[in-house]
């Protein structure tokens, strides 16, 4: 199934009727030339995005809850996840945020070109300039990470009782810098060409491949498997998305009446090495994250890691999820900026924060106040003990204060790449929130433990969020910040009142399912309530109105 947006001749749309439904322009339309992209059609978009992304995400939480049933969270799962780190940065770098933010404005550009027409087909000479030296570089690293696994795993985590085994998982998981490389690659490349399905599937493939391979092998290999199915997965991303590049590539986009004819020539400036150096550092930067906890971590009793790293999994699906719709509008307002239409840009980028914000509020809400029976329902199975779930419950709490940080960033850092113009500026942010990072989380960690650590995630994302916020007006998409602060506000308050309930009311029961059942229920029917704005557009119209855009979308 191929997401096409409308064809040339049917790019006249029929204004939508005004009404709390509405907001906004019904359609946005691109200048003369280039193909309109429709509200119904970014509303499909997300739809496949998000129901593809979040099959991938709950294949990840098997993943997760395979290797909590098979192996606990004792020293063999520290090891493994040590050995993690690698596709964690590699996912980071190639794929999500780093290198899609060089090459997603750059793919906009061309495919732009190539539909005004001309000489040469500037996105197979974009390909032919920078595919082979993107290859070489990742096999490079792939390479010396196999080699110098032991020396990697050193670093990482000095203080893990059996480093051999990370090692061994280390020199497995290496081996995905290419693939992953390779598969942000084509993910950049299709999404420029508002092609979603695949790119959005790379994640079923590959967990469901490291999901097999401990189940199948984990007998005989142990947590080595895991690694196996991480090598496997890589190069099922890569086979998932090439059919529908090699189809992209193939086909001519010229207006009628232009011929167009291959030609080496390409726009250097489409992709400049100033550009990938910035997001690749800002993207390195925003990962070392989870150096710094894992390196902290590996300090405490075993099974710290894993506590850290479940309480991750978890919180983060609200923000997952809602960073979907910036996945399918990010090569939106790259297009929009390469066309010169900054309020084009402007509006989809305050769209998606107001929308990202108040989704990442009610799925925190929901996680602090119903932390002990999400992760009773996940994880305590086979070699998960209830001490477990009880840590990485309370783990999971203070995590997820820094969700609306981490979503926020996500946010303002495609908006100051958008334009595909190299900035220093997030990386300068994304480099005070590590340095708070790891200041707060050196200090906390032996009076705190895990708790601190988790403590100092939240606080250092939060003060890049704020950091990137204050920059917005002059270096990223122009957005209106104080008006954007003060829409913040309400739904914030709802957040805090909705987990105070809905803590209250899960405890109130004790089943774990029950319990969830009614701590999630009051979250949201409080959340609800009171995030709605009396006068102004309204929660609940807004969900209305996705739903009805939904029901009535069909997919050629």
């Amino acid at each position: 199934m191929t997401l096409t947006p409308p064809r040339a001749e049917d790019t006249t749309v029929a204004p939508a009727r005004p009404g709390p439904d509405t907001a906004g322009p019904p359609n946005t339309q691109e200048t003369a030339g280039t193909t309109c992209v429709s509200r119904g059609f970014l509303a499909r978009a997300a739809f496949v995005t998000v129901v593809l992304s979040l099959a991938g995400a709950l294949l990840g939480l098997g993943r997760d809850q395979a290797l909590a049933h098979l192996f606990g969270a004792g020293t063999e799962t520290d090891a493994f996840l040590v050995a993690w780190t690698v596709p964690e940065f590699a996912s980071t770098l190639l794929i999500e945020d780093g290198l899609a933010f060089a090459l997603v404005p750059a793919f906009s550009a061309v495919v732009a070109r190539r539909a005004r027409g001309g000489p040469g087909d500037p996105v197979r000479a974009l390909v032919r300039a920078t595919l082979p030296r993107l290859a070489l570089a990742c096999a490079v690293v792939s390479a010396l990470l196999v080699w110098g696994a032991p020396y990697l795993v050193q670093v990482l985590a000095p203080g893990l009782p059996d480093p051999g085994l990370a090692v061994d998982c280390t020199r497995l998981t290496g081996t995905c810098v290419l693939t992953f490389g390779l598969a942000g690659y084509c993910s950049a490349a299709l999404r420029a060409h508002r092609r979603f399905v695949a790119p959005a599937a790379i994640y079923v493939a590959y967990n469901t491949a490291v999901i097999t391979a401990m189940f199948v092998l984990g007998g005989r290999w142990g947590v080595r498997a895991a690694a196996v199915g991480v090598a496997v997965g890589g190069a099922l991303m890569v086979a998932t998305q090439l059919p529908s590049l090699l189809r992209e590539l193939r086909r001519r986009r010229t207006p009628p009446g232009k011929q167009v004819t291959d030609s080496p020539a390409v726009d250097r400036r489409a992709m400049n090495l100033a550009l990938v150096v910035t997001v690749l550092l800002f993207a390195l930067c925003r990962q070392s994250q989870v150096l710094i906890e894992r390196f902290l971590a590996s300090t405490l009793p075993a099974g710290a890691i894993s506590h850290l790293n479940y309480a991750q999994k978890v919180a983060q699906m609200p923000m997952v999820v809602a960073l979907m719709l910036c996945t399918v509008t990010f090569p939106v307002v790259s297009r929009a900026l390469a066309e010169g239409d900054t309020e084009r840009a402007r509006d989809r980028v305050e769209r998606d924060l107001r929308a990202v914000s108040g989704l990442v509020l009610l799925g925190t809400a929901a996680v602090v106040a119903c932390a002990p029976q999400l992760v009773h329902l996940l994880f305590q199975r086979g070699a998960f003990t209830a001490q477990d779930t009880a840590a990485t419950a309370a783990v999971m709490r203070v995590y997820a204060l820094g969700l609306l940080g981490h979503a926020l960033v996500g946010v303002f850092v495609r908006s100051y790449f958008s334009a595909g113009r190299p900035t220093w500026y997030p990386v300068a942010a994304m480099a005070a929130g590590i340095v708070a990072t790891a200041w707060i989380g050196a200090g906390a960690v032996g009076s705190w433990g895990v708790l601190g650590i988790a403590a100092a995630n939240a606080v250092g994302i939060t003060l890049t969020a704020l950091i990137l916020l204050h920059g917005m007006e002059t270096r990223g998409v122009p957005v209106r910040v104080r008006p954007l602060l003060a829409a913040l506000g309400r739904p914030l308050r709802a957040a805090v009142a909705a987990c105070g309930v809905g803590a209250l009311c899960a405890s109130l029961v004790d089943s774990p399912v029950l319990g969830l059942a009614a701590g999630g229920t009051a979250v949201t029917v409080v959340f609800l309530l009171l995030a709605r704005k009396p006068g102004g557009q309204r929660l609940a119209p807004a969900l209305h109105t996705v739903t009805r855009r939904l029901s009535h979308a069909r997919f050629r």
